[in-house]
């Protein structure tokens, strides 16, 4: 599975849209949208940057 099908999984995840997404990590729409549909190549150290802070906020209970 390539990152950017791993990203859309991993916001479909949180039950964001794209906007909510982006806007929750500081990047732009633009650069989310590129990502998921592999226009650019996301770093992977930051995909796992992603897992882990959604991970954590579920754990807490900050995410649903």
């Amino acid at each position: 599975m390539e990152l950017a099908e791993k990203l859309v999984e991993l916001r479909k995840s949180t039950g964001m849209n794209r906007r909510k997404f982006s806007d929750y990590f500081g990047i732009p729409y633009r650069t989310v949208q590129d990502w998921e549909l592999g226009n650019r190549h996301m770093p992977e150290y930051l995909f796992r940057l992603m897992v882990y802070r959604i991970e954590m906020e579920k754990s807490q209970g900050k995410l649903a």
